[in-house]
């Protein structure tokens, strides 16, 4: 056995030793390697949110006027408007990742949002259950839809919420610079709180 195999081995032992170490001193105090999670509290915060994808004249809107977490859920007061010359399917749930709701961040960076998005590591959408009014079947050009979107269940305190639209599905030829289906999640993001 080489030299530096034997160092290889020794150190590769010693970080063994040490972890079954610390795992036992974690166990003996009581102390857990996850982080406990509590539910954010009762809140309304409005937000004014406005995005936009593709260039003038051909763009999609999004907005997202305010968000409210409650004691038995969440709600979003959202809008999306088509501003291309094709139609937008709204099709909830039509990609894993695409659907209406919220994703929830470590961080409010859009360096996490990008980084998370390229790797594919993106957070499971909290999707929204109910939608008044009802998403129409297809966003038509020069039209738009405006409404309460929510669901039931607990978010995490401290956690940064963004807004998810999708998959809108292109009915025709997207414009220049779109794909055929889009999920768009805003750059913006809200920290919630206890």
């Amino acid at each position: 056995m080489s030299r530096s195999t034997i160092i290889v081995l020794l150190a590769l032992g010693a970080t063994f030793a040490g972890f079954v170490f610390a795992s036992n001193e974690r166990l003996r105090s009581g102390k857990s390697e996850i982080e406990p999670t509590v539910a954010a509290g009762p809140q309304t915060k409005k937000l004014d949110w406005r995005e936009t994808y593709g260039d003038p004249g051909e763009q999609l809107v999004f907005t997202v006027e305010s968000l409210q977490v409650t004691n038995s859920g969440w709600n979003a007061r959202i809008g999306v408007e088509n501003r291309t010359k094709v139609g937008w399917q709204l099709a909830p749930g039509a990609t894993p990742d695409g659907y209406f709701g919220l994703q929830l961040f470590q961080t409010g960076s859009k360096e996490e949002l990008d980084r998370r998005n390229r790797e594919g590591t993106l957070p499971s959408a909290r999707e929204a259950t109910r939608y008044a009014p009802d998403l129409p079947p297809t966003l038509e050009p020069n039209s738009s839809w405006e409404g309460t979107i929510s669901a039931a269940g607990p978010l995490v305190a401290g956690s940064w919420a963004r807004v998810v639209f999708g998959t809108l599905i292109a009915e025709g030829k997207p414009p220049n610079g779109f794909g055929h289906r889009l999920v768009w999640i805003t750059d913006n993001a809200y920290q919630l709180k206890l």
